[in-house]
Formats: structure tokens, C-alpha cells, sequence
């Protein structure tokens, strides 16, 4: 983990969120950088643009439905090439 305060960072929130609720996105350096908006001065976590795009994909195709998974329902996990 580490912190990017920096004020010319142009973070994004996503427009379903309620702006407390939810993480806010950067690219810095052609990564992509998360932080919790409850804690906007906290510590930030960095993925690589292809870590990013696997997570999106996965979340696109409900590979983190761990409420199923809870439940006992079968989960199918894809995997990314």
C-alpha cells in the first residue's frame, strides 16, 4: 500500500455511489490507483492496467458473487488468458 495525496491526482468516483460508500480510482504513471472515500487521506492501493482490466472483467462476469458462494451455490470462475 501506499499514499498518493497529490492534488493534481484526477480521481474518479463511479456515479452509482452515494460519495461515502464507495473507492474513488486515478491513473498514475499508467497505473491504476484505489483509495476508500471514507478515508480520501489514507492509504491508496496500485494495481497494473492489466491487474485492473482482469478485476473489471471479473466483476463483469459475477466471479466475485461471494454472497452465492455463502449460500452453497455453485460459482463458476473463468479464466483470463
Amino acid at each position: 500500500m501506499s499514499q498518493h495525496q497529490d492534488s493534481t491526482i484526477d480521481w474518479l468516483t463511479s456515479s452509482f455511489s452515494d460519495g461515502m460508500q464507495c473507492v474513488e480510482t486515478a491513473v498514475v504513471d499508467g497505473n491504476v490507483v484505489v483509495r476508500d472515500t471514507k478515508d480520501r487521506q489514507g492509504p491508496t492501493l496500485t494495481f497494473t492496467r492489466g491487474e485492473w482490466d482482469a478485476f473489471v472483467e471479473g466483476v463483469k462476469n459475477d466471479e466475485f458473487n461471494f454472497g452465492a458462494m455463502a449460500a452453497g451455490q455453485p460459482v463458476t470462475a473463468k479464466v483470463l488468458a
